[in-house]
């Protein structure tokens, strides 16, 4: 989704009445926490000293006290705020932080007041504490994914920007659910109009806090667009404030996360500083040697799967195990990625009868009659690619990245595009977590470039996680 960036007025005002849902996500999250350090305190205390004797009792005291203190260390440390409710890595972040706090002030305390501690307690009842909260915390964002799929538990948002910009944000948010934001109403430059992408447009920029209460709103997005300059945004913000509504600005920037941005103020002014990508050195190095040893292990680990389904292909009719095709890698070289082959032996020939389902360059078919029953199964759950461990260990490949090209796709692609070569293609992807092949070639370009952008070891690491869910699902495969 577009990059969203808070904006908050300097001027505490009246706030309006939090809707339900927010109020019991976080008294679940209170009661979950809570919880979490109640069955860490007792855990730790009974393997550490298994009853309560004198010498136990003042750790009997501080596992009674451990569930107070720890919902209140993570309310000091905002991870309770209603805006982080869904976010995922910044809310985990916020609770690995408080981990670390209650553990620097144990330490710190035990030595100013030369206090012997049991290793064996602290070192046992924090981190479990920790471990477990953050299990809570992702099987509340998940529950709330899930009534969001509903159309339940959403933001209510204005968007004003240009009517391309708003489509495009009210078509991603309605695809991406678990965001949480609905587009309710919609003002543009000039106004006039009656809907945006199926949204009504209810004024102009400057309507926008009338819009707002019009539309019983809580959140506005303002989406890039010369009329809305840095003046017209602070007076909209000191507008909104009046009534808490949240404001949330994208940039008219490249699609950039935040580790390769940061504000240094310079002549007085706060400038947006963006660094380059990190495409080589070191941390390429490491995600090389990440990408390998994850290969290997997989592997060595789902051997009796591949060899299951090796069978199971080769008993499905005429034609090689594997399937073996011409594909582009990074800085354009060419290799040979290997899949457990889903269609009949002849599809290549057969591939000149169709016409593709995409208008781009990427040729798919929502219903191939060249896939196999056996291959479709495969297909959905991406069991078909497998095989491309192998590349993933010959270094031709990676975990994650943008999506293995054809020759001739890499043959039709302008300068922008080719900056998805800057780095090995994956296995999985934003594009593969992102709706697979229900995306337009254009949303599948934006998704490879917004991760050689942005690539991190931690990005391949959440999408690595995400993966699991995709592939169980099947959506989007085909």
């Amino acid at each position: 989704m577009t990059a969203l960036h808070v904006v908050s007025g300097s001027v505490p005002a009246a706030r309006v009445r939090e809707p339900g849902w927010v109020r019991d996500h976080r008294a679940r999250a209170v009661v979950a926490d809570f919880g979490c350090a109640s069955l860490s305190a007792a855990a730790a205390f009974f393997v550490r000293f298994g009853e309560v004797t004198p010498y136990a009792v003042p750790y009997a005291v501080l596992s009674a006290a451990l569930p107070v203190v720890w919902v209140c260390v993570v309310a000091l440390n905002r991870a309770y705020e209603a805006r982080l409710i869904g976010l995922g890595p910044e809310e985990f972040q916020r609770v690995l932080q408080c981990g670390f706090m209650v553990t620097a002030a144990l330490a710190v305390g035990a030595y100013a007041t030369k206090t012997d501690v049991a290793r064996g307690y602290v070192v046992l009842a924090v981190p479990l504490c920790t471990v477990l909260t953050l299990l809570a915390r992702y099987g509340l964002r998940r529950s709330l994914h899930r009534r969001r799929a509903r159309g339940a538990c959403m933001r209510r948002v204005v968007a004003a920007g240009h009517r391309a910009a708003v489509a495009e944000l009210v078509e991603r948010l309605r695809r991406e659910r678990y965001h949480g934001m609905e587009v309710v109403g919609v003002c543009v430059p000039r106004g006039g109009g009656a809907e945006v992408a199926g949204v009504p447009v209810l004024g102009g920029l400057s309507d926008v806090p009338l819009v707002v209460g019009q539309a019983e709103a809580d959140t506005v997005a303002v989406l890039a667009c010369p009329e809305m300059d840095g003046a017209a945004l602070r007076r909209l913000a000191w507008r909104l404030e009046k009534t808490c509504t949240d404001l949330v600005v994208a940039p008219a920037l490249m699609e950039v996360a935040g580790p390769r941005t940061s504000i240094r103020p310079v002549a007085g002014l706060p400038l947006l500083h963006v660094d380059h990508p990190e495409l080589a050195g070191l941390r390429r190095v490491l995600k090389s040697l990440f990408d390998r040893a994850g290969a290997g292990l997989l592997l060595v680990a789902g051997l009796p799967l591949l060899l299951a389904l090796a069978l199971a292909v080769r008993m499905s009719g005429p034609g090689p195990v594997l399937f073996r095709q011409t594909r582009v890698g990074r800085d354009g070289a060419e290799f040979t990625i290997y899949k457990f082959r889903t269609m009949v032996t002849d599809a290549e020939r057969r591939k000149i009868a169709l016409v593709s389902d995409d208008g781009g360059v990427l040729f798919k078919i929502r219903h191939d009659p060249r896939v196999t029953p056996l291959g479709a199964w495969l297909r959905r759950h991406s069991l078909d690619e497998l095989p491309q461990l192998i590349n993933v260990l010959r270094g031709d490949m990676s975990l994650v990245g943008p999506r293995p090209p054809l020759p001739e796709e890499v043959a039709r692609y302008g300068d922008d595009v080719r900056r998805r070569l800057l780095v090995r293609p994956g296995m999985t992807g934003l594009w593969q977590v992102s709706g697979r092949s229900d995306l337009s070639w254009e949303e599948s370009v934006t998704l490879d470039l917004r991760y050689v952008e942005n690539w991190s070891l931690m990005l391949d690491l959440q999408i690595l996680w995400k993966t699991w869910s995709a592939v169980a699902r099947g959506a989007g495969a085909y």
